[in-house]
């Protein structure tokens, strides 16, 4: 069964197999959840953005098209759903903050982040946690997952040139954050 593909398995769940609906899930949830942890910087809300992927999918499987690959259609959803995620976040904590000081905490994260990480891969990771959501994602796919352009692409609704401009951008603000605060010697 493992071996079907995933317009099979879908053809399947359409058919009235709504248990085949797992297979995709077995074989897409780790990469999402990666994605996820990534953009949402968080374990809990990434598992429950996670669930939501998957209801959304499963009720939408019959305006999947199949003009592109179901990988690339449900990582849209992934993705899509973390920036909805992260902007009712963002909206919450702008209300909630409320003293200069808070401010001036957050600009402090950054040596905070140097100090506490065990090696340069460990440092980088986290100053690309920094980078905004979009930034991050885009970084993250790339980079950590091998995405092609085209990929990210299709999955972020950005053209190609647009995706080359936020990882030239993003490798920029990495390099500035880094000779700013002089980590490159330890990172030699």
């Amino acid at each position: 069964m493992k071996n079907l593909s995933d317009i099979e398995i879908i053809e399947s769940v359409k058919r009235g197999n709504q248990a085949d609906f797992s297979l995709l899930v077995d074989r897409y949830k780790e990469r999402a959840y990666s994605l996820l942890r990534r953009m949402l910087k968080n374990d809990f809300d990434a598992q429950e953005v996670l669930q939501d992927c998957f209801l959304k999918a499963y009720r939408s499987l019959d305006s999947f098209r199949q003009d592109a690959k179901f990988s690339t259609w449900f990582y849209r959803i992934v993705y899509n759903s973390a920036l909805t995620f992260l902007s009712s976040k963002r909206r919450k904590e702008e209300n909630e903050m409320t003293s200069l000081e808070d401010v001036l905490e957050l600009k402090s994260y950054d040596t905070q982040i140097y100090a506490e990480s065990e090696n340069a891969a460990q440092f980088i990771n986290k100053m690309v946690e920094k980078l905004p959501e979009k930034y991050s994602a885009i970084i993250n796919m790339f980079y950590m997952d091998d995405m092609s352009l085209d990929d990210i692409s299709k999955i972020t609704g950005l053209s190609i040139v647009n995706i080359k401009v936020i990882l030239h951008r993003s490798r920029n603000a990495l390099r500035e954050l880094i000779l700013k605060h002089k980590y490159y010697e330890e990172l030699l």
